[in-house]
């Protein structure tokens, strides 16, 4: 996924992941062009899922 992608349904990923993972908080969803694996890296500790699992769901939303 390209980061114009990414821009564009991040309102709509954002909102899913933080029904989906009760944990997540508006910190660990931001999203700043240039630190996508970061953000990923944040999603991986607090979900304990593989940084493919993670952008495999983001893909499929």
């Amino acid at each position: 996924m390209n980061t114009t992608q990414l821009e564009g349904k991040w309102k709509q990923v954002k909102a899913t992941f933080k029904q989906k993972y009760g944990k997540l908080t508006d910190d660990d969803l931001t999203y700043t062009e240039g630190k996508f694996d970061e953000m990923i890296g944040k999603l991986q500790e607090k979900t304990g899922k593989k940084k493919e699992e993670i952008e495999k769901e983001i893909q499929e939303l």
